[in-house]
């Protein structure tokens, strides 16, 4: 009984939510959002693109708002991108939505944009608020996509697709074809009151969520946004702009932190402080990287940052001993940048220190087990909350404006 009482509270309340979706019409606006990001995903080049294809995705917000704009990108395209048809809605189970709640989105007053390549662009407001912690839907079709698609790969999240035209439709029906990623689709802000502001995670497969729970928004962005939204901050909003694999100085992994900076972070709308969080995959496994080269690169992002009038909170990096690519030349380097970043807390706005959170006291060199996912790199559910619950908020709060 109890639980039939829970689940029609939920139902109760996704229908109050499509509810606030539906409001007057609002002038269309043109160009980068005056919000605040509420969910952001790194983009790079997932694979190749295919005609009359439709892809359902789920992103869950962080910051709630009014009027939510989505961002589509064709970064990594290289021809444009047609999308004919844009629709954002309300999960209500798998590919189903809310009733009442999908509705179109517009570009510059038209149902449909063209995107160039290494270009991205925003949709027109959608009237009405969407609350924080919401399971936004966006479906889009391209009609005659080809060549490389821009995309998040490893999204940690059951998103859906099809083939034709299916996105005005509430029903998961031709939705019929799971997918693990998001296309297109990089960015949500909101419409939020003049203070609120947003944090920008920039890292690698750690804040990317690997080894965390996939469709549970278990990544440590995703435990720092539910502590944001409990707590007396105007940060609310929080972008988690991870990638697997992802360096600070080189591309690989998509395109190194230092290069991919201004579209994944400096032009999110509404970022306060970037909070970097990588540098393991640049040092390990005889890279010939040195804590020089990488302390050199930080300051780079800090420089960057500052000069667009972002703070930026730091981490040092967390223990990977047992990892294949891990050796003594490697976790020297490691250990030599940590104590910079413990030793030269001036240089930042803040600091957070992961590895002390993460590390086991009988081996400092090694994740505690209790924390690990399994492959002593990557934490599990534990170590992704563990490293959220240390993050000091007053340091996100800093205001270089």
């Amino acid at each position: 009984m109890r639980r039939r009482t829970v689940r029609r509270a939920r139902l109760l309340a996704v229908t109050v939510a499509a509810a606030t979706l539906q409001a007057t019409p609002a002038p269309a606006a043109v160009g980068p959002p005056d919000g605040v990001i509420t969910w952001g995903a790194s983009a790079y080049r997932i694979g190749d693109s295919t005609a009359d294809r439709g892809y359902r995705m789920v992103v869950h917000t962080s910051a709630g708002g009014r009027d939510p704009r989505v961002r589509l990108s064709n970064a990594f395209g290289d021809r444009p991108v047609t999308f004919d048809s844009v629709y954002a809605g309300l999960q209500l189970k798998g590919a189903d939505l809310v009733h009442g709640s999908n509705r179109r989105l517009t570009f510059d007053g038209e149902a449909s944009t063209v995107v160039e390549p290494g270009s991205t662009v925003y949709s027109d407001p959608l009237p009405g608020s969407l609350p924080a912690g919401s399971d936004l839907v966006v479906s889009l079709h391209t009609p005659d996509a080809a060549g490389p698609v821009t995309g998040h790969g490893m999204a940690l999240q059951t998103s859906y697709a099809t083939q034709g035209d299916h996105t005005a439709e509430e029903s998961g029906a031709h939705w019929t074809d799971t997918i693990g990623s998001w296309f297109y689709l990089d960015a949500v802000s909101v419409r939020t009151p003049g203070a609120t502001g947003a944090v920008a995670a920039l890292g690698d497969s750690i804040t990317d969520g690997w080894h965390s729970t996939g469709d549970r928004n278990r990544r440590w962005p995703d435990y720092l946004a539910r502590r944001l939204q409990k707590a007396h901050t105007t940060v609310k909003g929080v972008a988690d702009e991870g990638i697997s694999s992802n360096k600070v100085l080189a591309d690989g992994g998509g395109p190194s932190a230092l290069n991919r900076l201004d579209r994944d972070v400096l032009s999110q709308p509404g970022v306060r402080t970037v909070f970097l969080f990588e540098g393991v995959n640049d040092l390990k496994a005889h890279s010939g990287v040195t804590a020089q080269d990488l302390v050199g690169g930080y300051r780079q992002i800090v420089d960057r940052a500052h000069d667009a009038g972002k703070c930026v909170v730091v981490s040092t990096i967390a223990p990977f001993k047992g990892w294949s690519e891990w050796d003594p030349p490697a976790e020297a380097v490691r250990q030599q940048v940590n104590d910079f970043i413990r030793g030269h807390r001036e240089e930042f706005d803040g600091v957070t220190d992961f590895d002390r959170v993460l590390r086991s006291p009988y081996d400092p060199e090694r994740m505690l087990p209790f924390l690990d996912g399994g492959d002593h790199i990557h934490p599990n559910d534990k170590g992704m909350q563990a490293m959220a619950d240390s993050v000091d908020l007053n340091s996100l709060e800093c205001d270089r404006r």
